[in-house]
């Protein structure tokens, strides 16, 4: 029996899974509710996944005693129990033992005595200035305190020990088969939660500088912008080195038996570049990547709308933490589970493998230690309340969790169908995050990305230095001064054998040593390329985004629909000439099953009471419809019907 992550897909004894889960920081909760919290999660919402963070300022409090991983010290700590408990209820577990986890705790859930204001000797991560970053996490500790640089002595020894005896004391015990864990994630949204900060942001702390030495041959680095472009693009460079180096020391010291995947926080506008240059998956040698959604409400930001699109197509892999019960801490719109429906089903539309309820149930009674600026409960909405009581949002997410469970392998066998790709190559986007002005990288994503949403195309993200060109017939590149010698030869290969090529800006002329190279020049077929036709699914009435799924084999197809905020009335798309009805709420969305060309099963989100819009659901197409009478969800599984008022 083996768990296996294959292109960003988990197989689970050689079966292919969409990873549905949902978050219980079992550290919060007093440990006599864990079994009837655990067994709403399964039966409430259909949940078979469980994630938690293992949070070491919990475990190990005080730095001259081991951590408590059974509860001696305080029953909330008994983290093997839990996972024993997990197990005989019949959960799997993604286990995340940090060592830095966030989750809304002082400083991160790092321990105290890790702060290199606690211990001079713990050398602070670094700016471009020298100042070193801090973490405020609303402890009432001004504008926060120095984290510490990850691959520093002794902070490293200890981060060692710390992750080295999770896996020895914890998860070996209770990897799969013979217990629940089956995944563990390390770090957080890129080390400290900063994957999306800009490039000059960290790590200029020696230990960091000492590795930029190494792997550029550069004895300084970049710091104001006014370097050379081989400076510049080197630091970009180091950035995706440095977090890869980061990833492999930390996943080498859980040392578990099972894969290791990460969570990326997904990009800003405002520094769009620096999150691509940095973020680059083919470094991490086998750890999977995953993303999360803190972002903004994307039916209603287009910007927060293409960072969360952005995120999910850079590669494959799991959204690991989907908000479904934060209102407060973030926006009201999260009061209502259509505005989580839309974006757990924007994930897997856009490429996720997976989605993850954060938390799915709220918990009481942490100590104050652990958190002292968050009210209770936390959070303050989720599918299962503090009390144990199921919320509104609990049959959205069990109709989540029923409809992938029947029909998620089928799903992830289906094909995308794109209008385009775009060709990412980070070199430009290290030199646009230093606001070079001739490279754009980041700005020609966008542009790509608001054309082709305008034709109402899906497309896809190839990375030109690593990636296979093959099934990209239809390639936007960004333009610039130069491009690597066999990234052209590769560009070249690829219009000879028939794909069509397009550069956004100028059409590079030197190789990556600044020396002649019109290979790709050469190769480009003159005059504007080809408009690509209409989409197979296509909205000509309301405002709504479509994509579309089909079986590379057989005659099933997936139709995702997303519903913005704005939308009146029913939406109408064309699905290959025929007319298929949508009546969703605004800000729902829906998800369709047809086989034969005939609809299937189907969800649709018909309320949103945060926005006031309450609709009869349904989706008809041809003679065939699925509707509620009344204002109400639709939901149909296995082809029983269920309305939810």
């Amino acid at each position: 029996m083996t768990i296996e992550v294959h292109d960003g897909v988990i197989h689970v004894d050689g079966e292919p899974r969409v990873l549905v889960s949902a978050d219980y920081p079992y550290y919060r909760d007093d440990p006599a509710r864990w079994p009837d919290r655990l067994r709403a999660l399964r039966d409430d919402l259909g949940i078979e996944v469980i994630t938690c963070y293992i949070p070491w300022r919990h475990h190990q409090p005080e730095a001259d005693t081991p951590p408590d991983f059974t509860g001696h010290t305080h029953a909330s700590r008994n983290v093997a129990g839990f996972l024993d408990l997990c197990h005989r209820l019949g959960l799997k577990v993604v286990a995340k033992p940090g060592p830095f986890v966030h989750a809304e705790l002082t400083y991160g859930g790092l321990p105290d005595w890790v702060c290199p204001e606690e211990d001079p000797a713990i050398e602070p991560v670094l700016d471009a200035s020298g100042a070193p970053a801090r973490w405020a996490d609303g402890s009432g500790r001004g504008p926060g305190r120095p984290l510490p640089a990850p691959l520093a002595e002794p902070f490293a020894t200890l981060t060692g020990e710390w992750l080295s005896a999770v896996g020895a004391k914890v998860l070996d015990a209770a990897a799969h088969p013979n217990g629940p864990v089956i995944l563990t994630q390390i770090a957080n949204e890129g080390v400290y939660t900063d994957g999306a900060r800009p490039l000059t942001a960290y790590d200029y702390s020696p230990s960091a500088l000492a590795l930029h030495r190494e792997r550029t041959g550069r004895s300084e680095p970049p710091r104001t912008g006014g370097e050379d472009a081989a400076a510049l693009a080197g630091w970009g460079r180091f950035h995706a080195a440095y977090l890869a180096e980061v990833y492999r020391r930390w996943a080498q010291a859980v040392n578990g038996r099972v894969p290791v995947v990460v969570n990326l926080n997904p990009p800003t506008v405002e520094a769009l570049d620096d999150w691509l240059a940095r973020v680059c998956p083919p470094l991490w040698g086998g750890i999977a990547y995953g993303f999360t959604n803190w972002m903004g409400v994307v039916s209603a930001d287009p910007d927060a709308w293409f960072r969360y699109v952005v995120a999910a197509k850079l590669a494959p892999g799991p959204n690991m933490e989907e908000n479904w019960g934060f209102s407060q801490l973030y926006d009201r719109a999260y009061q209502d589970a259509a505005t989580s429906f839309h974006q757990s089903l924007l994930a897997l539309a856009a490429g996720a493998t997976g989605f993850n309820v954060y938390t799915g149930v709220s918990t009481s009674g942490w100590a104050a230690s652990l958190d002292a600026a968050t009210p209770s409960p936390y959070p303050d909405c989720a599918p299962i309340a503090a009390d144990g009581s199921v919320t509104e949002k609990a049959p959205a997410v069990a109709a989540l969790a029923a409809f992938l469970a029947r029909h998620g392998a089928e799903f992830l066998a289906c094909v995308p169908v794109t209008g385009g790709s775009f060709g990412l190559y980070r070199p430009y986007a290290a030199l646009a995050a230093w606001g070079q002005g001739d490279v754009v990288c980041g700005r020609s994503l966008r542009a790509f990305h608001d054309r082709m949403r305008a034709a109402g195309h899906d497309y896809r993200i190839v990375d030109l230095e690593s990636g296979d060109l093959a099934g990209h017939p239809r390639l936007t590149i960004p333009g610039g001064p130069f491009l690597h010698r066999h990234v052209q030869r590769a560009l070249a290969g690829h219009i000879a054998a028939g794909a069509v090529v397009e550069v956004h800006g100028a059409v590079p002329v030197l190789d990556e040593d600044l020396n002649p190279c019109t290979v790709l020049a050469t190769a480009l077929r003159p005059g504007p390329p080809p408009e690509p036709g209409p989409p197979r699914a296509r909205v000509v009435a309301g405002e709504a985004d479509v994509f579309l799924r089909t079986h590379p084999e057989r005659d099933v197809a997936y139709l995702t629909v997303l519903v913005r905020d704005g939308n009146q009335g029913p939406v109408l798309i064309d699905l290959d000439g025929r007319e298929l009805e949508v009546v969703a709420a605004r800000g729902g969305a829906a998800v369709i099953r047809l086989e034969g060309g005939e609809l299937d099963d189907a969800l649709v989100k018909g309320v949103n009471r945060y926005l006031g819009s309450e609709v009869a659901a349904g989706v008809r197409l041809g003679g065939r419809a699925h509707t509620a009478t009344a204002p109400a969800d639709l939901y149909r599984v296995g082809g029983a019907l269920r309305r939810i008022s």
